[in-house]
């Protein structure tokens, strides 16, 4: 016989919008049934309480059974004997066109009883069970609710330990209550079968042995068929026994778990966290917008496909598409009164979206999942072997060498015993490559050197700012002796929109390989302890230096002349990273070096560019001819003040007026 299709009891506890789309069939089905079990019932009535009409009455139950082949049931699967059986009784009983009055009891017994139990004992106690489904659901939702809304701020441990409890029994109490709806819509499924059939079957029993008339026309025909359906009634029964049996003995296991799966962010304290993960799903609190200052939160089944992130309603057949991951950026925030908050940014800027999540473990996998599919990890033919390097390349790009002098004499001992054996000789030589490597990584930047993750201005400037007794121009312009600003006299003025991701000292700039490897420490080190926030500037490019100028103050925070920046590179596989190296003096009259990386809406080579072009200006100035072949070789402003870059020009200019949108932090 085919199978049914049943509820899973094991997916009863998360309650996903996937379980409550299809727990929304079975109630269709369960109410379609219905409807079917009273009409059928009322055939049945009339059949026993009208005597004289019974030839009419007949006629109605016979178009009745055979109604049941076209009742639009939205499980309909294993009905196919059923209806069969139901034509064949249809059949049978527009044969029947009187009814002797003894048969009345045996009617009543055989015939309308069991489907008044059926009405009366399995479809009310759906409806029964329903409606404790719905109320225990809506408790929950309530002191979900309650928990989320726990202050961050002043938290009072007794009463997030009474709330976290509060929802932990609503929980219980739905999954008791879910697993009890669960397992009566599954047993409805064999029963409704049976339910149709058992009514019928008294009813020809009934006929067969009372009316000796049509014993050889009706009782010979239908001994063999009402034998077969009495079979497949009892096979019914024995199926719904054994599911019934293995429903309850599941009910018994998925109870048995631990209060901690009732209990929202248990592991608070250790909790295990898998950064790997390319794929997540789960509840989400979203933060919209109401009004001009006031937000609400809406409580979510979020869950990514590919590089998407879909959001999904309760009782929605599909998600619907929230936000493209593929190069977004992902951060922890801080809300006014929420736990757990992360904000996930287009590669734009413009628009942002705020999720809280249930627990720090969620919390912690949301954001690396995210940070993994940004990164379109879900591309590659083993996305998870993938995750895993990246984050064991993060994990050691981020480790200090406290070995570096025992390493140092590796390399000498197996250079010196190179020769000794030949077979042994590609193995040494791959070890040796492996740690002339981290050599050559060692001389470039120290192992350990800490990492500056926003923009700080150098000692020897600070100090100078604060014994100057002048006052500082707000747009970053400072006066000479003459009283003209340092920027006149200058040939190139272009601005780029950038967010600054780190900086570390380094111990040489005598190639562009410490550039390089300064970016691969600084993303390592953002990747490995989740550090999302970068601080947007104006990059300003002239023929005398750059400037790092804050976006909404127009206040220049820091400044490199274009004689200090020795090496200058974009990265080679993402054009977007630039980073340069600054040469500055210090008080011992030593030089300290020093690689700031940079993120540019722009590629890095257009910015690559402009540094070599003021450079080239700044030493054309020496010489006045070199000067004016420049400039006849390049276009100038209207006014031939400034230098055009005419590829550009126009991307800057959109840079430039849309950057008033962007927050000055990404």
């Amino acid at each position: 016989m085919p199978t049914v299709d049943k509820l899973l009891l094991e997916e009863a506890l998360l309650d996903s919008p996937q379980t409550r789309s299809l727990l929304s069939v079975f109630e269709e089905d369960a109410g379609t049934l219905t409807d079917y079990t009273n009409q059928l019932l009322q055939a049945m009535q009339r059949v026993y309480g009208a005597q004289n009409e019974m030839c009419l009455a007949t006629q109605q139950l016979s178009k009745q059974l055979l109604a049941y082949e076209k009742q639009n049931f939205a499980l309909g699967k294993g009905d196919e004997e059923v209806i069969s059986t139901l034509q064949y009784f249809a059949n049978a009983v527009s044969e029947l066109n009187v009814l002797h009055t003894e048969l009345a009891k045996q009617l009543a017994d055989s015939m309308v009883l069991p489907l008044i139990q059926f009405r009366e004992k399995d479809l009310t106690e759906v409806s029964t069970l329903k409606d404790l489904f719905l109320l225990a659901s809506n408790e929950h939702d309530l002191s979900m609710a309650k928990y989320s809304r726990l202050p961050k701020r002043r938290e009072n441990e007794k009463l997030k330990t009474e709330i976290a409890k509060e929802v932990a029994n609503a929980r219980r109490k739905q999954h008791l209550s879910s697993l009890q709806y669960y397992c009566a819509l599954n047993a409805l499924q064999y029963r409704k079968r049976t339910a149709m059939l058992d009514p019928i079957l008294g009813y020809t029993q009934g006929q067969i042995a009372f009316l000796k008339k049509g014993f050889e026309t009706f009782s010979k025909k239908m001994d063999g068929f009402v034998s077969s359906v009495t079979g497949m009634i009892q096979r019914i029964h024995g199926e719904l026994d054994a599911e019934a049996d293995a429903m309850r003995i599941s009910q018994q296991e998925l109870l048995s778990v631990s209060d901690s799966v009732y209990t929202p962010d248990y592991d608070v304290c250790a909790p295990v966290i898998n950064r790997n993960l390319i794929q997540k799903a789960g509840y989400l609190n979203m933060r919209s917008k109401t009004g001009l200052v006031t937000t609400s939160w809406e409580r979510l089944y979020f869950f990514t496909q590919g590089g998407n992130l879909l959001c999904q309603h309760r009782g929605d057949v599909a998600g619907g598409l929230i936000q493209d991951l593929d190069n977004c950026s992902v951060m922890a925030v801080d809300c006014e009164d929420r736990r757990y908050c992360f904000q996930i940014t287009t590669p734009n800027g413009k628009s942002n979206l705020i999720l809280q999540a249930e627990g720090k473990r969620e919390y912690e996998e949301w954001i690396s999942a995210i940070n993994n599919i940004s990164r379109q990890i879900y591309l590659s033919d083993n996305p998870e072997a993938v995750a895993i390097r990246l984050n064991q390349t993060a994990l050691q790009a981020v480790t200090p060498i406290t070995s570096f002098e025992k390493k140092m004499e590796t390399v000498q001992n197996s250079d010196s015993v190179k020769h000794v054996d030949v077979q042994n000789e590609s193995p040494v030589a791959e070890a040796a490559d492996e740690m002339l490597h981290e050599i050559e990584s060692a001389q470039l930047i120290a192992p350990g050197t800490p990492i500056q993750f926003d923009i700080l201005l150098p000692a020897s400037e600070f100090q100078d700012q604060n014994r100057s007794s002048r006052r500082t121009n707000p747009f970053g312009e400072s006066e000479d002796k003459t009283g003209n600003t340092a920027e006149e006299g200058t040939l190139l003025q272009q601005m780029f929109v950038v967010r600054f991701l780190g900086s570390m000292a380094v111990k040489s700039d005598h190639t562009k390989k410490v550039i390089f490897e300064a970016m691969r420490q600084v993303l390592a080190a953002r990747a490995i302890h989740n550090i999302f926030k970068m601080t947007e500037s104006h990059l300003m490019v002239t023929s005398k230096n750059i400037r790092f100028i804050d976006p909404q103050t127009q206040v220049t925070r820091i400044s490199f002349d274009l004689e200090d920046i020795t090496q200058f590179a974009a990265h080679q596989d993402n054009k977007r990273l630039i980073g340069f190296v600054v040469c500055l003096p210090e008080a011992s009259g030593a030089v300290s070096l020093s690689v700031y990386v940079l993120e540019s809406n722009t590629e890095g080579e257009k910015i690559c560019y402009a540094i070599s072009l003021g450079k080239e200006i700044a030493a054309a100035q020496k010489d006045p001819e070199a000067l004016a072949q420049l400039m006849m070789s390049m276009p100038l402003s209207t006014d031939g003040k400034f230098v055009l870059l005419q590829e550009q020009e126009q991307e800057n200019e959109a840079n430039t007026n849309g950057s008033a949108a962007l927050e000055s932090e990404a």
